[in-house]
């Protein structure tokens, strides 16, 4: 046990997890504005754009999130040599950021064209009456109701993407799947422990977003 807590003072686990929790607080966010302005382009009156987001999101969402994260990595940093910081460990982090935004933003889009499918049609039709074009009915109707419907999958989406952080290790970014590995390269006798850690600290991140999850879906659902 004293071997244990050895390691557990040398390595810093708990800067692993806050690079976890980083990626996905920012992956989150690009993912969620990406995610509804698919969803707009998949429920649009224009044809061409509702290719383009249905198109999008066939392709990326039957793409392995490893193969987009090296994809970055290795072609447009690699070869492309596409930089955003001068600092090795930020540039990697903007990388896998952008991978895990794109990759998610797929299944945000839809969930969000999940909700859309609650909104009564009558209340589309009332807007289209009043002279509202799709834009404005999109923003002022639909889209308010159908976040509030959409909140269980959203919520599902969110906590997806915190455990697909460990993919992050195949860009370079030192997060707790990566540290673990390290861990049990250095200290295979250990391994049951280590195992439960990361495993321990996975679950107090996830565990209250799905709590969260299902009280705002139970206090927000929209009443019929």
């Amino acid at each position: 046990m004293n071997g244990f807590l050895d390691v557990f003072t040398e390595y810093d686990v708990l800067g692993a997890f806050w690079m976890n929790i980083k990626l996905t607080a920012f992956a989150a966010v690009g993912s969620f504005v990406l995610g509804v302005v698919l969803a707009l382009f998949r429920i649009s009156p224009v044809g061409s754009f509702r290719a383009i987001g249905t198109g999008y999101v066939n392709i990326v969402r039957n793409t392995p999130l490893t193969i987009i994260m090296v994809l970055g990595v290795l072609a447009v940093w690699g070869q492309l040599k596409v930089t955003f910081f001068s600092s090795f460990d930020l540039n990697f982090f903007t990388y896998a950021v952008i991978a895990l935004t794109l990759y998610h933003a797929s299944f945000v889009c839809e969930a969000i064209r999940s909700g859309v499918n609650t909104v009564p049609l009558g209340q589309v039709e009332a807007a289209r009456a009043i002279g509202l074009t799709f834009l404005p009915a999109a923003r002022i109707v639909v889209l308010p109701q159908a976040l509030r419907g959409a909140i269980t999958p959203l919520g599902n989406t969110l906590i997806a993407l915190t455990k697909n952080t460990t993919v992050a290790a195949a860009a370079s970014v030192a997060e707790a799947s990566g540290l673990m590995r390290t861990m049990l390269e250095f200290n295979p006798d250990l391994m049951i422990y280590i195992f439960l850690t990361i495993a321990i600290g996975f679950c107090a991140i996830v565990i209250p977003m799905g709590l969260v999850t299902t009280w705002l879906s139970d206090k927000l659902a929209v009443a019929r």
